[in-house]
This record gives C-alpha cells, structure tokens and sequence, in this order.
C-alpha cells in the first residue's frame, strides 16, 4: 500500500466498522496541535471522521502553550472516556499533566517528530497505523495505571532534563523549521553546538542530591521510563532501571566531557550491548523515589520535560507518582 492510499484505506476501514458496531460509542475528545510537525488539515480531518466509526468524538486544535493541560482537566471533570493527544511530545505531556490522577485515560496519536511517548507505550508511529489500532481498541478496553514523574510540579511521563540535556533542547525549539525539516540530526548537530560554545570551558555545573549521595556534573538525566528518546528508528538508552511501572525513577549524570569523550557516550547511548553508565564520565542512579538538584553557582539552569522547556531554574525537585495516569495502548 503507497502512503497516499493509507488515508483513503482508513476512510474504508471506517465505513466498514461504523456498520458492525454492537457496543455503545465511548465519548472522546481529540486534542489537536495543528503545528505539530506531521499534522495537516486534511490528516485531523481523515483521522476525526475514523474515529467517529467507534466513538462519540469532539476535536479541539490548542491555541496556545498549556491549552492542553487546561482542556484536559476540562475533559476529565466532564466525564470524557479517553482523552486523544494528537501531536508530538509537547502536546502528549500536557495532556499528561492535565489528566494525572483522573479517571480519564489518555492515549495518544502520533504528529511529531519522534513521539517518544507514544512509541514507549507501544503506538504505532505512523498515524494511520495508530488510529487503526486505536479504532480496533474500542472493543477491548482495557485502561492501564502507569507513574509518572514530576520536578517543580510539573509532571513527565518519559524524561527530564537540567543542564546540558535541556540547553540542547532550548536550542532546537527556538528553530522550528530547521527541526521540522532536518529531524534527529539537526537534534545531533545541536547537541555538538551547544556543547562546543557553552560546556567545552568553564561549563555551568549543578549538584545532584539522591540517596544520601552527592553527584557533581554538567548535566543531570532523569527517567521515569525508556528509552530515553529515538534516533530515527533505533532506541536511545540512557538510566538503567527505569521503567514505567517500577514506582522508581532512574537517572544519569555525566560528569564533565571533553571533545574526545562525545564520540563514546554517544556510541554508548546508541548501543544494545555497551551501557552509557560504563563510561567513566558518567555515573547513574536507579530506585529513587526522591532527589533534588541544584545550580552550583548562581545562574539558573534550563529544564525539560518530554522534550519541552519548562524554564530555568535553580533548584530542581524530582519525585514519582506511581500509578497516577491511566493509558489505553
């Protein structure tokens, strides 16, 4: 099948459900990034008229940075079944902070760039593939509890990041077209600028606090699940012992690194068989429930979550909450 028959092939599919349906249409509500780097007006349209073949659907496009979370919050006091996050990372964690510890689940259509989320818990990352499988669901419902981590209060389903990490990610949101248009490697070619005139002199440093142990370095990593992210197709792993449903996080902190020690970390990260921990320039930690890390100067220090910026700060406070959000994949 050619990519430009699969849309009309789910129209199909559609039709051909709509007519055998037997169980009452769950009520669900699409929210739509309609600036997410694989969404387009024709595709929302498509991917709303199939779903309608199993659910009672409303779509709301965000407007704004957080809409989502409000809209969420929106859906779960209403009483919606399931909450569809269609876009990437971005969209996919305000949902996530917006459904956190409702009875509303979540689930999620890809639209982004690598849709780290989704692909973790198992979505397809082409979207006609997912709102099939999504379609099919409908008659095996089965919503699962999976934790979730948080730092100041603002809650991740995959990673967060402070220092380093995050700095990459200041980067690439302040290009969108470059990240839209050149993908994984315009993340790589940004890792190696930022690194180059920001941490090869006099780097800023933080101080990672995490079971009764001190970590110093340039960059601190925490999972609440992996893979840390996507390189194309293939997994990046990062923190060992990081899992969904574990009620722990994991993380890394990468001491200091010099030119000759990025080619290794990054083999390290791409790798089935070599741990990033291994690497004498990184030490990891696994089966927190607790840590904190500090700027160890006086300038705040960037943060993501998923893949967003969520600001800078000084002081970072990481916790998990287990169980705090149900999924359907």
């Amino acid at each position: 099948m050619t990519p430009s028959s699969k849309p009309d092939e789910l129209v199909r599919l559609a039709d051909t459900l709509t007519k055998s349906a037997e169980t009452p249409k769950k009520r669900m509500l699409v929210i739509v990034n309609p600036h997410a780097t694989t969404v387009s007006a024709r595709l929302r349209n498509l991917v709303i008229y199939a779903l309608g073949a199993r659910f009672e659907v409303e779509a709301i496009d965000t407007q704004r940075r957080d809409h989502g979370i409000e809209l969420c919050r929106d859906a779960a006091s209403e009483g919606y079944d399931v909450v569809v996050a269609f876009g990437g990372d971005g969209t996919a964690n305000e949902a996530v902070n917006g459904l956190a510890g409702s009875a509303t689940p979540l689930t999620m259509l890809p639209g982004g760039l690598t849709n780290v989320i989704a692909q973790t818990l198992g979505i397809p990352n082409d979207v006609v593939d997912a709102t099939e499988r999504l379609l099919h669901l409908a008659d095996r419902w089965e919503p699962r509890l999976i934790d979730l981590g948080s730092v100041n209060g603002r809650r991740f389903a995959v990673a967060a990041g402070i220092g380093l990490d995050a700095a990459v990610v200041a980067r690439v949101e302040r290009q969108p077209q470059r990240k839209a248009r050149l993908r994984a490697p315009y993340y790589l070619y940004s890792a190696i600028t930022t690194f180059l005139s920001s941490y090869l002199v006099a780097p800023p440093r933080l101080l990672v606090e995490v079971d009764g142990r001190e970590l110093e370095g340039i960059a601190a990593l925490v999972q609440n699940s992996d893979p840390y992210t996507f390189f194309g197709t293939r997994p990046v792993h990062m923190a060992e012992g990081a899992g969904l449903e574990t009620g722990t996080l994991a993380g890394i902190v990468l001491e200091r690194a010099l030119p000759h020690d990025i080619p290794a970390v990054l083999v390290r990260a791409l790798s089935e068989q070599l741990a990033i921990t291994g690497h004498r320039r990184v030490e990891g930690f696994s089966g927190a429930r607790e840590l904190t890390v500090r700027a160890a100067g006086s300038h705040a220090l960037p943060i993501q979550v998923d893949g967003d910026m969520i600001g800078e700060s000084t002081v970072a406070r990481f916790t998990v909450e287990p169980r705090a959000l149900g999924v359907i994949a």
